[in-house]
């Protein structure tokens, strides 16, 4: 079979795969496009970590090709440097110099000088954690904690608020992680993100379906209270199931209003089993932090009048293809995946093994809590209905 010549893509093209990788679209529907095998995308876009360069641009200062091709002609008929540099409203050291580097009256040529100083002027701006090695120790512990890019800038944003020094954004973060170049961090830190993979991927992607069955007498979310679509108040809660290998399942239960996070283990996912956990996990939590819960329509739910009848605690379900509305859970489940990757044999986790994880993302400072932790904000929570 014979071997399809290697392709150069074009400035316009490599511009339309970052467009349609920004916008969500996987390495296959890109290289659709182009009629070639994805690894070809791949190629181009993994240089930079699957971030997208900043597109250069000439200083206004610099010459331009036009006036390099003044400066050509000028030198063929015999002209001075002093006579160019008056006719171009420039320097005479500017021609000068623009000349010599240039290899001298004898051999200057415009196109060759304007490329050439194209590429001299690739020098990029040195990393601010290149710069500040104290700041990239501090952004290397706080990644082999867990922590991420977001969580880190927003927390030196709080702690270091005068000090700008000690402040950089998760956008530098990330750049130095996926852009080995810059020489910042350490490759291996990559495997202390949340979603291990070579490049950085757009937020607009995602391969999340939901195809779960049917649930008899199940109230819609559209009748959930008020005060728990506005998170006004604590004790509403969201949950879900995470799966490992062999058919192998916890459930995970976040709160809306402090994005407090608790862990089950669950020997079984019949609905049996799924539901006297749960109704065995809510005696750990006082009545006014536990008023509802809201489920996707897995069928490990199909028990849920028994849940409620048991603890008072009112079931409601999302719509059908739309796990989106449990948003908080579907979060905190990808979260989660950093400690229990897929194929991950959950019953090898004791519940004291599934504590110490839930308590490490309730220590993580989040954003969405102006940068203080799920645990401080659920503390608070305990405290007053006490």
């Amino acid at each position: 079979m014979k071997q399809r010549p290697r392709i150069y893509y074009s400035a316009s093209q490599k511009l339309l795969m970052w467009d349609r990788w920004q916008k969500g679209e996987s390495l296959q529907q890109i290289a659709l496009l182009f009629d070639r095998n994805h690894s070809s995308i791949q190629r181009i876009l993994a240089e930079t970590g699957g971030i997208r360069p900043k597109q250069r641009c000439r200083s206004r200062l610099a010459l331009s090709l036009v006036e390099r091709e003044e400066i050509s002609r000028a030198i063929a008929v015999g002209h001075s440097m002093r006579f160019i540099a008056a006719q171009l409203g420039r320097a005479p050291s500017t021609i000068s110099r623009e000349i010599r580097r240039n290899g001298g009256s004898s051999s200057y040529r415009a196109t060759q000088a304007d490329q050439a100083a194209w590429d001299h002027g690739r020098r990029p701006k040195r990393c601010k954690l290149v710069e500040n090695r104290a700041l990239a120790h501090l952004v290397s512990d706080k990644l082999q904690s867990q922590w991420s890019p977001e969580q880190i800038a927003g927390w030196l944003k709080h702690t270091y608020p005068s000090n700008g020094g000690y402040q950089v954004s998760h956008e530098t973060i990330y750049r130095s992680l996926f852009i080995q170049a810059r020489g910042a961090l350490k490759k291996e830190l990559l495997a202390h993100l949340r979603r291990t993979r070579v490049m950085r991927r757009s937020r607009h992607h995602t391969q999340k379906t939901d195809d779960h069955g049917r649930i008899v007498d199940a109230v819609s979310i559209s009748e959930r209270p008020a005060t728990a679509e506005d998170r006004a108040v604590p004790g509403h809660w969201e949950g879900d199931m995470l799966c490992g290998s062999s058919n192998s399942q916890i459930a995970t239960l976040v709160e809306r209003q402090t994005r407090y996070l608790m862990l089950v283990k669950l020997p079984g996912k019949d609905t049996e089993t799924v539901i006297n956990a749960l109704i065995k996990n809510t005696r750990k939590l006082p009545q006014e932090l536990y008023k509802s819960l809201t489920w996707d329509r897995g069928k490990e739910m199909a028990d849920h009048k028994r849940f409620t009848l048991a603890t008072d605690i009112r079931v409601y379900f999302c719509d059908p293809h739309n796990p989106w509305q449990r948003g908080s859970n579907e979060n905190t489940n990808g979260l989660l995946r950093q400690y229990f990757p897929k194929g991950t044999d959950l019953p090898g986790y004791s519940q004291a093994k599934l504590n110490a994880v839930a308590r490490r993302l309730n220590e993580r400072p989040r954003k969405t809590l102006n940068y203080e932790t799920p645990a401080e904000r659920f503390q608070q929570a305990v405290a007053s209905t006490g």
